[in-house]
């Protein structure tokens, strides 16, 4: 009886939150009393050698702890009321199992040399394996790159989907991924299952091996365009950039080796052409929409990059709990589950995880009405995606609307103008309509605006991932993806859309300071950066500008400083990380503000092009053996690079400066300098223990991944100058 009448899904506040906001109160106090301090108790112009100069140091020292203290105050937003949610698939289905909805699954990818066929079709078979109807599934595959080699290798998982589905259906295998499952599995020691574990894992080493030769040679040979009609799309091909709409449908009523039903299965490349912007993902999403609506016009859609593969069959039973709830399901928009990474070493060496905001930041963001749509793993209702507003006849009844109306014929060539570059002139595509257009994170501004027209959204995080990717293996990827996703999120600050006045009064207040948080990213640069430079060249100079250790004033900064790194550190064990991967986490954190954030700053100020960066999903062996061990790849020359090197340099030679004069002082002076230089000798002396591996780039290893000479060399040069400048001042 509870399992006919129970709700779909629960809720259930986080506990500890009584203790945390006591806590948190605490920490606002001794912010408070720091900014009173520096108001109060500036030094006078003679208490030191250039003492105006010096006191423009401490009114930038008070600025840039007005600007910690608001932005820590942002954060607790997401830490003042988290929820967690947990679903009852078994009542689902036992309501709904003949009315489950059609669910539109959209794949994206974009160029074939950093995202490899193989990876792609695999995640594309992930998805058409889940534990649902299969004749109420379709797969769109949308590629970007116009690819013939991304087209051949969906031809081949066509065939294979045939073996590959009953295979998981009738072994329940996870995941779904055929490249992660035989990655993984074992051999099975039944009979019968062993039997088939061996055809299938033939049939996917002959599939793998016939995609990646064609991927090797770079084009499709003649011979194997007679294997399917659709390579004539590519007679008139001209680029990648220039070329019409190509809508093939590969599996469409067709049934697997046992006689079940197959999802369809539909590969789109919109139409681009030179003199036509394409609107970057946000334009291939909204091509997907109006192709979709005329294929399966599913009521549901999920959208996934090509590396996030399905790690879980149960997921979608899992999102349709929330949207078919009959007491809370009518206002949800979309469930967003957690980016997880299948590639993250055991300490995060690049912090890639992105622990904390998944198992922090985004329940406190479902506890003020919803997270962020990131842009993958996120299902959406379709009407509300083409603009419906919230209002009282939102309610969907599932149960009499199921029955799936079926699209009108129309021909090939008719799809083929839904995916024209030409279509959306003069329409509300981009705008009121589909994702929107003119910012590099269009997902999150997407998000926005549902959520400023009354939806709200859930994230589900459950215990087995439901997808997992691909993190990034260098620095310099971890940084120009930062640098990307900093600087959309800026734009959307100072857009029509920024939550501070286009939220206001439609969302939740906790939740505008939650998309505050993120697009406050860029502007946070510059008081981390002016913090990890002047209290360095300061101690350096022997000039204080914190209170010594005997003076009240001392508690304050010393209380921040303890429990706020406790804080971090004990929230980062309980998120499943490690101590040393908090310490990494530190690290990469310093190195994203200090030149990711700074350079999205800067872009943004000067109206610099913003172009969409796509992480490559492809490594050289010497690389991916150095990322194992956990050492960090620094690799070529770059802006992003340079300031790191040089910034770490910086506080080095400051450190390295302080510790001579130390030793050359008498008894006397070493214990008045103690007094009045203990916070700045611990801030420094915590940059240079973050800062090891850096050094050990710079001046000890020998391999490819070490920061190159021309680094180097620039960096020596310019923190030397900058000391010896400030020193002399």
């Amino acid at each position: 009886m509870d399992d006919e009448n129970g709700r779909l899904f629960e809720t259930e506040k986080g506990k500890g939150r009584k203790i945390h906001r006591v806590f948190a109160t605490t920490v606002l106090v001794s912010i408070i009393w720091i900014w009173i301090y520096r108001a109060t108790q500036q030094p006078p112009l003679a208490a030191v050698s250039g003492g105006r100069r010096w006191r423009w140091s401490w009114m930038g020292m008070f600025m840039a702890e007005v600007w910690f203290g608001v932005y820590w105050m942002l954060t607790q937003s997401v830490r003042w009321n988290p929820t967690y949610r947990r679903t009852f698939k078994q009542r689902l289905s036992l309501r709904y199992e003949n009315q489950l909805p059609w669910v539109d699954i959209f794949v994206c990818t974009a160029d074939p040399k950093i995202e490899p066929p193989m990876m792609v079709v695999s995640t594309v078979l992930s998805v058409m394996a889940y534990d649902y109807p299969p004749e109420k599934l379709a797969v769109y595959l949308s590629d970007d790159g116009g690819s013939e080699l991304t087209f051949y290798a969906l031809t081949q998982a066509a065939i294979f989907s045939k073996q590959w589905l009953p295979y998981c259906r009738n072994y329940k295998v996870e995941p779904r991924s055929p490249v992660a499952y035989f990655r993984s599995a074992s051999h099975p020691s039944n009979t019968k299952h062993s039997h088939d574990y061996v055809i299938v894992k033939k049939l996917f080493e002959e599939m793998k091996n016939r995609i990646e030769n064609v991927t090797k040679n770079g084009r499709v040979p003649d011979e194997l365009h007679v294997e399917h009609e659709g390579f004539t799309e590519w007679d008139s091909f001209t680029s990648s950039r220039d070329h019409g709409a190509i809508v093939q449908i590969l599996l469409d009523d067709n049934d697997d080796a046992e006689g079940h039903s197959l999802p369809k299965l539909v590969y789109l490349a919109r139409e681009k052409r030179p003199d036509h912007f394409h609107n970057l993902k946000a334009g291939a999403m909204n091509a997907l929409i109006r192709v979709s609506s005329k294929i399966s016009n599913g009521p549901i859609i999920l959208n996934v990059d090509c590396d996030m593969y399905s790690n879980s069959s149960d997921t979608v039973r899992d999102a349709l709990c929330f949207f078919m709830d009959e007491e809370k399901g009518h206002d949800i928009a979309f469930v967003q589950y957690p980016q997880c990474f299948e590639n993250v070493t055991k300490n995060e060496v690049y912090g890639g995880s992105m622990r904390v905001l998944r198992e922090v930041d985004f329940h406190g963001l479902d506890g003020s009405g919803g997270p962020l749509y990131v842009g993958t793993g996120c299902f959406h209702r379709r009407d509300i995606l083409l603009g419906k507003s919230f209002d009282n006849e939102s309610r969907i009844k599932w149960k009499m609307e199921n029955d799936h109306k079926e699209t009108p014929k129309i021909t090939i060539e008719e799809i083929k103008n839904l995916a024209s570059c030409t279509f959306e002139i003069d329409t509300e595509w981009g705008k009121e309509m589909g994702l929107k257009y003119g910012c590099p994170v269009e997902d999150v501004i997407t998000g926005l605006s549902i959520h400023c027209r009354g939806w709200k959204s859930v994230f589900y995080n459950p215990k087995r991932e439901a997808f997992l990717g691909v993190a990034a293996t260098t620095l310099d990827q971890t940084l120009v993806q930062h640098k990307r996703w900093s600087e959309g999120d800026l734009l959307i600050l100072i857009s029509k859309y920024s939550p501070a006045w286009y939220g206001l009064g439609k969302v939740n207040p906790g939740l505008i300071m939650g998309y505050l948080i993120y697009c406050l990213w860029s502007p946070s640069s510059v008081p981390t950066l002016y913090y990890s430079i002047v209290p360095s060249l300061c101690l350096l100079k022997g000039v204080p500008l914190f209170p010594s250790v005997t003076s009240g004033w001392f508690l304050p900064f010393a209380y921040i400083i303890v429990s706020i790194t406790a804080f971090d550190c004990l929230e980062f064990l309980r998120s499943g990380g490690t101590t040393r991967g908090w310490w990494n986490d530190r690290r990469i954190w310093l190195y994203k503000r200090t030149s990711s954030y700074l350079f999205a700053l800067l872009d943004t100020i000067l109206g610099s092009d913003l172009s969409f960066v796509i992480s490559s999903k492809v490594m050289d062996s010497e690389v991916q053996e150095r990322f194992e061990k956990e050492m960090m790849e620094f690799g070529g020359s770059s802006p992003l690079s340079t300031t790191v090197a040089t910034l770490s340099m910086l506080n080095l030679v400051c450190f390295l400066g302080f510790v001579m004069k130390w030793v050359l002082m008498d008894t006397v002076t070493r214990g008045v300098c103690y007094e009045t230089m203990a916070i700045h000798v611990v801030l420094c002396g915590a940059l240079v223990a973050l800062n090891v591996p850096l050094y050990l780039a710079l001046f000890v290893r020998k391999d490819k991944g070490k920061i190159p000479d021309s680094v180097t060399v620039k960096s020596v040069i310019l923190a030397l100058f900058i000391s010896t400048v400030f020193y002399f001042l």
